[in-house]
C-alpha cells in the first residue's frame, strides 16, 4: 500500500484505490462541490470520499459526508485530522486522531518529469540545485515531480493550521534519498518545521507530511521562549 509506506505508521488509517469502484457514492453536502463538473473530476472526488471513509471506519469513527469546506479543504469529523489526494489512476486518503497528530498532508502525482518551466515556478535556487544533485545519483526518479508533491503535501498539512495560503516559494523542501523529506517554513505561522517521508511505486510518487501533537506543543514552546 503505497499510501501507508507514506504516512506515519501506527498513528494513522489509510485507504487507496487505483480506480474508482461502482459503489462509491457522495454523501450530505459532498455532490454540491462536484455538481457542475466534469464527469472525470466527479469521479476522482467520490473515490476520495469513498476513501475517506474507509480510512475513517479502520480510526473507529463515524463515516459520514466529509464537505468541501470554503477553501475546497476537506471537513474532518470533530476530534479528526486528515487529507485526501488524486492524481490520474490513484486516490487515497490518510486519517488521525487530532490528540496523536496536529495535522497531516498527503499528495500524489504520476512520476513523470515537470515541463522546466514549471520546475522554475515552484523550486528555489538551492532547491533546483538539490535536484540536480538527486539525479546525477539517480537518474531514473522524476525528482523535480517529487519536490512538486511534497510541497502540494506540506502546504496541505500547513492550511488546516494556519488557514492561509503557502505559496510555492514559501517552503524549502529538503528531500532525501532515503524516503524522507523535511520542509522549513519561511514564512510566520504556526509551525516553522513539517517531517515526511515519500514513496514510489505503481509508477507513482506519494508523499506524505505531519506534525505530531508532542512536537507541536513543544514547538510553540520554543517560539514563545
Amino acid at each position: 500500500m503505497l499510501i501507508a509506506a507514506a504516512v506515519p505508521s501506527g498513528v494513522t488509517a489509510t485507504a487507496e484505490a487505483f480506480a474508482d469502484p461502482v459503489d462509491a457514492q457522495l454523501l450530505g453536502d459532498e455532490a454540491d462541490a462536484v455538481r457542475r463538473a466534469a464527469s472525470r473530476r466527479r469521479a476522482e472526488f467520490t473515490t476520495g470520499r469513498h476513501c475517506a471513509r474507509t480510512a475513517l471506519r479502520a480510526l473507529g469513527q463515524p463515516a459520514g459526508a466529509i464537505p468541501r469546506g470554503e477553501r475546497g479543504e476537506p471537513r474532518w469529523p470533530r476530534g479528526v485530522v486528515g487529507s485526501i489526494t488524486h492524481c490520474s489512476g490513484y486516490r487515497a486518503s490518510a486519517v488521525a486522531h487530532a490528540d496523536v497528530l496536529a495535522t497531516i498532508g498527503i499528495d500524489a502525482e504520476v512520476a513523470l518529469p515537470l515541463p522546466e518551466r514549471v520546475v522554475a515556478t515552484i523550486a528555489s535556487p538551492a532547491e533546483r540545485t538539490m535536484l540536480a544533485e538527486l539525479a546525477d545519483s539517480r537518474p531514473d526518479v522524476a525528482w523535480d515531480r517529487l519536490l512538486f508533491s511534497a510541497k502540494e503535501s506540506v502546504y496541505k498539512a500547513w492550511f488546516p493550521l494556519a488557514w492561509r495560503w503557502l505559496g510555492f516559494g514559501d517552503a524549502d523542501v529538503t528531500i532525501a534519498g532515503d524516503g524522507t523529506l523535511a520542509a522549513r517554513i519561511l514564512v510566520p505561522g504556526p509551525v516553522a518545521r513539517l517531517s515526511g517521508r515519500w514513496v514510489l511505486g505503481d509508477g507513482l510518487i506519494v508523499t506524505a507530511v505531519a506534525l505530531r501533537c508532542a512536537s507541536a506543543r513543544s514547538d510553540a514552546g520554543a517560539r514563545a521562549g
